[in-house]
Formats: C-alpha cells, structure tokens, sequence
C-alpha cells in the first residue's frame, strides 16, 4: 500500500483568528472552522476529555490543507514557537508564491518577520523564511528562470550532498 496524497499539515495556535488572517493573506481559503471533541477525537489524540478548534485553510491550487487547531482542553503542554529553525521536529511549511516581496509585504502587515534575508539558489529560486503569527514558521519560494522537475508546481525539495550545499532533490516518477 502507498500513500495517495499528503492531505494537511496540522499546526496548533493560541489565537486561531489571527492564524487564519495570515494564512489569508498568504493565498490560503478559509475552507471551514469546527469545533471537536467526543469520544472519537479523544481516541485519535490520544488526550482524554480533548476539545479543540479547528479551521481548515485550503491552497489555491486544492491539493493541500493546512489545520489550524486551537486547543481548548486539555491545556498545550509544550510550546515550540521559538525554537530555531535547526530544531527536531516539525520546522516549517513551504509554500511556492509568485513574488517573494509582494508576499513578504502583504504578510509583514499581518505581523510576519523574515528570518534572515530573501536568498537566491541558483537560477531556480528566490527563498526565504518568515515567522507568522505566534512565531509560526513558513518557507517563501519563488520560481526564477526554467523549472523542467515536477517541483516546477509545488515548492522545492531539497537534500544535502556531503559538505558542497544544497542542491534540487532528485526527481523520481
């Protein structure tokens, strides 16, 4: 058995309405906004008496989701926001835009800040890294001369090769 498709990311917030005003503002469509708990959502999480908020923001495209999801009980027990972003676990969620700061000045009125500086990688990409709302981190890519890999319409996908960099990951159809 394979996997079909990637269908969301989840990312939990303190203020759900401000997440989904930059997500907003980034492209994404606020697809629909529940609440949950029960005893099947109790089972899935594995957190007992588990009663949360949702909204589910859809790309443009409408093959990816990401979920926003507001803790209401039990209280969040771990707080990741400012970890760097060489930190295990869940680091960020890239999105392929068509200019960078067009999308960086829209966002930054919305209270995001770039990481570091807009970078270019070769002739492929301009990118960079911003935090949102509650330090929420998102990768910013946009395309810059040819694209021939399946990557020409979803973000980059990059790996290490020894100490030279970064380099486009293989393509595999």
């Amino acid at each position: 058995m394979t996997v079909k498709r990637m269908d969301n990311v989840g990312i939990v917030v303190e203020d759900i309405d401000a997440a989904i005003e930059f997500f907003t503002e980034l492209g994404l469509e606020l697809e629909g906004r529940a609440p949950v708990e029960g005893t099947w959502a109790d089972g899935v999480t594995g957190l007992p008496a588990v009663r949360v908020e949702i909204a589910m923001m859809r790309t443009p495209d409408g093959h990816s989701r990401v979920e926003l999801s507001r803790f209401l009980a039990p209280p969040v027990v771990a707080d990741h926001r400012t970890a760097p972003v060489n930190s295990l676990g869940y680091l960020r969620v890239m999105f392929t835009v068509v200019d960078v700061d067009d999308t960086l000045a829209r966002l930054r009125k919305r209270g995001a800040e770039i990481v570091d500086r807009v970078v270019q990688y070769g002739e492929s990409y301009r990118l960079c890294y911003a935090r949102g709302p509650e330090g929420i981190l998102i990768g910013l890519a946009e395309e810059i001369g040819q694209q021939t890999s399946r990557h020409a319409h979803g973000s980059p996908s990059f790996v290490q090769v020894g100490n030279s960099g970064i380099t486009p990951a293989a393509r595999r159809d």
